[in-house]
């Protein structure tokens, strides 16, 4: 039997947000009908995780990590056919999904060996008692994921919360609903996690909104854009609860003027073009030495003509489609507008369906809507600097600073440039997308994001005390 046999999914409590089809965005067709979750069955689902939390957060740890390896060797076992949902599903090229399966597996070993880690400190005190603290766990964690990576975007919330001794409430997208949710319910299913603990509400806005705004949820983690982080954030403050916000990007790449042109040109073309774009960390602003711009421009755009755009799960291709019409329209949008702006189209700008070309811009500024804006799809706007102070200068302005690249044959130079641009991620002779298990969206971070601090102390007999 499939391990995401479409007759065993959502089998815990009734949604009541209607039946919806699951599309492939390269060619219309349903691949399969799902129930999705209304605000309203929201609280019920909390009810049930809050339930199955209690007893999960007894466990022992070797017992949490002992479904956590589980499920990284399911994704493993089962890469074939989780291989064609995020293929089908998300619009991804083969190679984009199996390393969307690789960083899954890892995050599930990553999480295993974190169930262990939450640790505390004998501390000092006045009184005759021991002291101490130690991290418990939060409770009931709320996970709301994006479209664009789904598994793993949600997976590096979902195991490390689960490995801590929480429950989980995810939301995925609705138009990725099983690569982002119905598939890691199945696989952590099949790896023995006890029935409850993690409630899939597939659904919209309002569905989002109520699980944060549950009484029940003690954390958020978001992905998601930048509008929508606002507003999470916002309904996160009222009711005091503790969010984690990974939001949009315009990522810098910056091409000194002793960098090897060939290699920066392949570097941009992965950072901007991979899965048509729709990646937070994309490369969304080129900026180029004067010395190398012309060449590099040409360079490019040759390049993005060469790139092959199809149904990535019955041709090879490079990019596959965008994941819906709003998206294609924005995006081809935003490209129109630019070059009403005055900046020159070199490539792409075109789509049939929803396979949008991989599109080179040149002649940006800072009124170019496309080089400003985060565009969320093939897009490359190439800006040309003459000094270092320059390009620190743009790569720092505008509100976005979630990834950089430097591209320059003396990795020290590299180095100290980043030092000069403030971004949350920085790359010297890479491009801007990158994501490891062990990197700061995870790792440790999560003792902190998904654990409470207690302090607690102990007599032996009871304290006296004045009245």
């Amino acid at each position: 039997m499939p391990l995401l046999d479409p007759t065993l999914w959502q089998d815990g409590p009734t949604l009541t947000g209607g039946a919806a089809p699951v599309v492939e965005p390269a060619t219309g067709r349903t691949l399969a009908t799902i129930d999705l979750a209304a605000p309203a069955d929201v609280a019920e689902a909390a009810v049930r995780a809050r339930a199955a939390q209690r007893d999960w957060a007894r466990a022992t740890h070797p017992e949490r990590a002992a479904v956590l390896r589980r499920a990284g060797d399911l994704f493993t076992a089962h890469a074939d056919e989780l291989r064609d949902w995020l293929v089908r599903e998300s619009g991804s090229i083969p190679g984009k999904a199996d390393f969307e399966l690789h960083v899954a597996a890892q995050e599930c070993y990553e999480a295993a060996a974190l169930a262990s880690r939450p640790t505390g400190q004998v501390l000092p005190s006045e009184a005759p008692r021991l002291s101490f603290t130690r991290r418990v766990p939060a409770g009931v964690v709320g996970v709301v994921a994006p479209f664009n990576a789904p598994l793993i975007l949600s997976i590096r919330s979902v195991a490390p919360a689960l490995a801590l001794g929480n429950a989980v409430m995810l939301k995925p997208d609705r138009r990725t609903a099983v690569c982002g949710g119905l598939a890691l319910a199945a696989v952590l299913a099949a790896a023995g996690l006890p029935c409850g603990l993690l409630q899939v509400l597939p659904g919209g806005a309002g569905t989002g909104a109520a699980v944060v705004a549950d009484p029940r949820v003690r954390v958020v983690s978001f992905t998601g854009s930048t509008a929508a982080g606002r507003s999470v954030g916002e309904l996160a403050g009222r009711h005091l609860k503790r969010v984690h916000l990974e939001l949009g990007g315009n990522s810098a790449l910056v091409v000194l003027r002793d960098a090897d042109i060939e290699s920066a040109v392949a570097q941009a073309s992965w950072g901007s073009f991979f899965h048509q774009g729709q990646i937070c960390m994309t490369a969304g602003r080129h900026l180029v030495h004067a010395s190398l711009y012309d060449e590099y421009v040409e360079r490019l755009a040759v390049r993005a003509e060469e790139l092959a755009v199809g149904d990535p799960y019955r041709e090879q291709v490079h990019l596959g489609p965008l994941i819906d019409r709003a998206q294609l329209e924005r995006v081809h949008a935003l490209v129109e507008a630019s070059t009403e702006r005055g900046a020159k189209l070199v490539a792409g700008g075109t789509h049939r369906d929803l396979f949008y070309r991989p599109t080179v811009l040149a002649g940006v500024t800072d009124d170019t809507p496309a080089y400003t804006e985060e565009v969320f799809g093939p897009v490359a706007p190439v800006r040309s600097f003459a000094t270092e102070e320059e390009a620190v200068a743009l790569a720092s302005a505008g509100p976005y600073g979630l990834s950089l690249g430097i591209v320059t044959r003396d990795a020290a130079r590299g180095l100290d440039l980043a030092e000069r641009i403030p971004t949350g991620i920085a790359h010297v002779n890479d491009q801007t997308v990158n994501d490891e298990a062990v990197a700061p969206f995870g790792g440790e971070a999560n003792l902190d994001a998904f654990t409470e601090l207690r302090w607690t102390t102990a007599r032996s007999t009871p304290a006296a005390h004045p009245f």
